[in-house]
C-alpha cells in the first residue's frame, strides 16, 4: 500500500503562490490582525494591558514614547497606543455596519432592476448614476451633518455613496445572466419571480460582491478618518483616529510627531491590508486574470 501526501493547496502554499496570491494572503494577514486587535481590545484592558483610552487626567501631557506609555501621549493627556488599539475597533464597527447596509440596500434593487426592466428600471438607473456623480466624501460630509454624530449615524452617512457601486455590478450581471436557459426553462414551469430571483439568480450574479466590499470597506476607512478630522464621525468620547489627527494636527510643527504618526501609520496599514485583500479576491473571481497570472 503507497502512502500519498496530501498537498497543500497553492493558496496556502506562499512559496508556490503567484503574486497576486502573495498580495492577497498578506491583506489577509493585516486584515485579521487588525480585527483581533478590535475584538480583544476590551480583554486586554481589563487584564491591565491597556490604558482606559477615556482616561487623560492622570498622564502627562505630550510625554514621549517610553516604557510606561509605549505611543507616547496626546496634548490632552490620553495614551495614543491605547486610542490607536480602540480605534480599530470603532473603525471596523462603522465600516462593516456601512458596507453591510450598502450591500444590504444595493444587491436586491440591482437584481429586482435588472431582473424586471422597464420603467422601474430606468427610474432606478437614474437614481443610482445621480448618486454615483456625487463625490463621496461630500455626499457623505452632507450625510453626517444631517444624521449627526453617532456609529450608526457614521455607517448611514457612509453608505450611501457605495450603494450605486453594488446596485450597477449586480444589475448588469443580472441583465445578461436572465437570458440563460436555466432561467427560461424556470419560468416555463412557472416559478415566481421570488423564486428565479432567490434560487436561480442570486448565487450567480454576487461572484464580485465580495471584491467590492472589501474595496469599498478599504475606502470606508479613509471617508470614516475624514469625517472625524472634519468633527463630523464619532462623539469626542470614542476613540477614533481621524479625530485624534485632527488633534494632533497642532502640535505637529513642535516636534510632537507620534501622536500623528501612530494613528496615520494604523489607519494606514488597515486601508492597504483591506486593498491587497480585495485586488486578490478579484483574480478568483475572473476567470481571465486566473488564466493570465498562470501564464
Amino acid at each position: 500500500m503507497t502512502i500519498t501526501k496530501r498537498q497543500i493547496p497553492s493558496f496556502f502554499n506562499f512559496a508556490k503562490s503567484n503574486l497576486s496570491q502573495r498580495f492577497m494572503l498578506i491583506g489577509l494577514a493585516m486584515t485579521l490582525f487588525f480585527i483581533f486587535l478590535a475584538f480583544f481590545a476590551p480583554v486586554f484592558q481589563s487584564w491591565g494591558w491597556l490604558q482606559n483610552p477615556k482616561e487623560f487626567l492622570s498622564n502627562p501631557i505630550h510625554d514621549a514614547p517610553s516604557l510606561k506609555h509605549w505611543f507616547g501621549t496626546s496634548r490632552l493627556g490620553y495614551d495614543v497606543f491605547s486610542r490607536t488599539i480602540f480605534g480599530a475597533q470603532a473603525a471596523l464597527q462603522v465600516v462593516i455596519l456601512a458596507t453591510a447596509l450598502s450591500m444590504v440596500i444595493g444587491v436586491p434593487l440591482g437584481m429586482v432592476s435588472g431582473y424586471l426592466g422597464g420603467k422601474l428600471d430606468k427610474v432606478l438607473l437614474f437614481l443610482m448614476d445621480s448618486i454615483y456623480t456625487l463625490p463621496g466624501l461630500l455626499l457623505s460630509v452632507t450625510l453626517a451633518f444631517v444624521v449627526g454624530r453617532g456609529i450608526l449615524n457614521a455607517a448611514i452617512a457612509i453608505s450611501i455613496a457605495y450603494i450605486p457601486q453594488y446596485y450597477r455590478v449586480v444589475r448588469n450581471h443580472t441583465v445578461s445572466v436572465k437570458t440563460e436557459v436555466y432561467i427560461e426553462a424556470a419560468q416555463a414551469i412557472g416559478a415566481s419571480t421570488w423564486t428565479v430571483l432567490s434560487k436561480y439568480l442570486f448565487f450567480n450574479v454576487i461572484q464580485s460582491v465580495p471584491v467590492l466590499f472589501t474595496l469599498n470597506a478599504a475606502d470606508a476607512i479613509l471617508v470614516l478618518g475624514g469625517l472625524g478630522f472634519l468633527g463630523l464621525g464619532l462623539p469626542e468620547d470614542v476613540p477614533e483616529w481621524g479625530y485624534d489627527l485632527k488633534q494632533a494636527l497642532e502640535a505637529l510643527p513642535t516636534g510632537i510627531w507620534w501622536t500623528t504618526l501612530f494613528p496615520g501609520l494604523a489607519m494606514t496599514t488597515l486601508v492597504v491590508g483591506l486593498s491587497l485583500l480585495g485586488e486578490g479576491l478579484n483574480e478568483f473571481v475572473n476567470p481571465r486574470l486566473r488564466r493570465e497570472n498562470r501564464q
